[in-house]
C-alpha cells in the first residue's frame, strides 16, 4: 500500500491506496510505502476542488474494508446528496436495520475513508455528533457544503 498526506484548509490529510483503488483517507498518519501514485494524486486534487467549491462529487474506485454491516452503512452514507444531512436513525433504517442507530455510529466513526464516503453528514437527532477527526473538522464540512451549496443556487439564478 502506498499513502502520501497533503495539508488542506481543514488540516493534514493522509490517503492511502493500491494502483486500483484508494483504501483510506484519514486525519491520522497511515502506515505504507510514502509515494504519490497517480491514483492518490487524483485524489487530492479532487479534494482541492471539493475544499475549493468546485466539486460536490468524488469518481476514484474505493475499497474499503470492514463487516458486511459496515460496508452497507458506507454504502448507503454515500447516498446522502451533498450539503445535506441524515441522522444515524436514518442511515439505520435505509441499511434495513431500524434499530441499529448505535451500530451505525459504530461504522461512521470506523469509516476509513473519511469525506468521500461522507460520514460527517450523519449527525444524532438532536445535532451534531462526534467525528473521528474530531467535532470542528465535521463543523467545517458540513459549513462549507453549505456555504457552496449558498454559492451554486446563487449562481444559478
Amino acid at each position: 500500500m502506498y499513502c502520501y498526506s497533503y495539508l488542506f484548509p481543514v488540516g493534514r490529510i493522509w490517503i492511502a491506496g493500491c494502483d486500483d483503488a484508494i483504501t483510506e483517507i484519514s486525519w491520522s498518519p497511515i502506515e505504507g510505502v510514502q509515494c504519490e501514485i497517480p491514483l492518490i494524486i487524483r485524489t487530492a486534487r479532487q479534494l482541492e476542488e471539493y475544499f475549493a467549491g468546485t466539486r460536490i462529487d468524488f469518481d476514484m474506485p474505493l475499497r474499503a474494508s470492514g463487516t458486511a454491516f459496515r460496508q452497507r452503512v458506507w454504502e448507503a452514507l454515500r447516498t446522502i446528496p451533498y450539503a445535506e444531512t441524515r441522522t444515524y436513525g436514518e442511515i439505520a433504517r435505509l441499511c434495513g436495520f431500524p434499530n441499529a442507530s448505535r451500530a451505525v455510529g459504530g461504522a461512521c466513526h470506523n469509516n476509513p475513508i473519511s469525506i468521500i464516503v461522507p460520514c460527517h453528514r450523519v449527525v444524532g437527532v438532536n445535532g451534531l455528533t462526534g467525528y473521528a477527526g474530531g467535532l470542528d473538522k465535521k463543523k467545517f464540512l458540513l459549513k462549507l457544503e453549505e456555504t457552496t451549496q449558498l454559492k451554486r443556487a446563487v449562481i444559478l439564478k
